[in-house]
């Protein structure tokens, strides 16, 4: 989850509810967070602010949801013309270009300063580097490749698309809530993301995941227990060692924490 603020179209839309609303202020902050994560243009106008910007945080579940169902859609679609490989390798494609690798380039940042600093100072100084590395390559390579492997092994390749996106987008919350920011917020976009997040909202996205994983059960018996246990496992490892190396987290580090959760997830399931 590297460093970027969204911008939104001036222009108001049609899409949009009154201003000054709690409804007009969530739709918002709905729009921001699907701005925030992938390249999909916001249909509404943004009263952008550090407080929406936090607040867009608790939809991160529902945007992955969103994007699960493109994945698995287009995965339908081009199972008419091709295998199963080519299909799941030309979604990965799609789902690089629609997220700007957003969280595979906090997965590289994050395992080239963990892999090549030997001080909090130096790791925050490589994970602010926008070149990538040795550490950073291999992982990348590796976690793709695993990911399609996982992928093909699945026993519902279109469910586990739809569903790993939403499940797999709790776990930055878990660590913005319980870790501190550590990176310089005079130099970082997604520290009005990472400050101060609300438990009330933080609970309602686990509602929503836990929705989301025991409803999907229905087609894949104990996709609950893979889901909660990626999240569990992967937050409270991954927010371990990031509170041994970092003393906390950054928006790198969060974002390689779905990516993370992801592979524990498609390994559950």
């Amino acid at each position: 989850m590297t460093d970027r603020t969204p911008q939104s179209d001036s222009t108001p839309s049609a899409f949009e509810p009154s201003h000054h609303s709690p409804l007009s202020h969530e739709w918002q902050a709905f729009w921001l967070a699907v701005g925030f994560l992938t390249r999909i243009p916001m249909l509404v106008h943004i009263d952008y602010s550090q407080k929406l910007m936090n607040q867009c945080s608790m939809y991160f579940p529902l945007v992955g949801l969103l994007l699960g169902t493109l994945y698995a859609g287009l995965f339908a679609l081009f199972s008419l013309a091709w295998s199963p490989l080519v299909c799941v390798l030309l979604v990965l494609c799609f789902h690089l270009f629609i997220s700007g690798a957003f969280h595979e380039d906090g997965l590289a940042d994050s395992v080239d300063a963990l892999g090549g600093g030997y001080t909090v100072e130096k790791r925050l100084e490589i994970m602010k580097d926008s070149r990538i590395g040795t550490y950073g390559t291999v992982a990348l390579v590796m976690a793709l490749g695993l990911k399609a492997a996982l992928l093909m092994d699945a026993q519902s390749i279109w469910l586990a698309l739809l569903v790993a996106p939403a499940i797999c987008r709790l776990t930055p919350l878990l660590l913005m809530v319980f870790l501190p920011y550590v990176t310089d917020p005079d130099k970082s976009k997604s520290k009005p993301v990472a400050e101060g997040f609300s438990r009330i909202r933080l609970w309602i996205s686990c509602g929503f995941t836990a929705l989301v994983a025991v409803v999907f059960s229905l087609w894949l018996p104990g996709l609950w227990l893979a889901a909660a246990t990626a999240i569990i496992a992967v937050a409270g490892l991954w927010g371990w060692y990031l509170q041994r190396q970092l003393g906390g987290y950054t928006g790198d580090a969060l974002g390689a924490s779905v990516v993370f959760c992801e592979l524990v997830f498609l390994l559950g399931i």
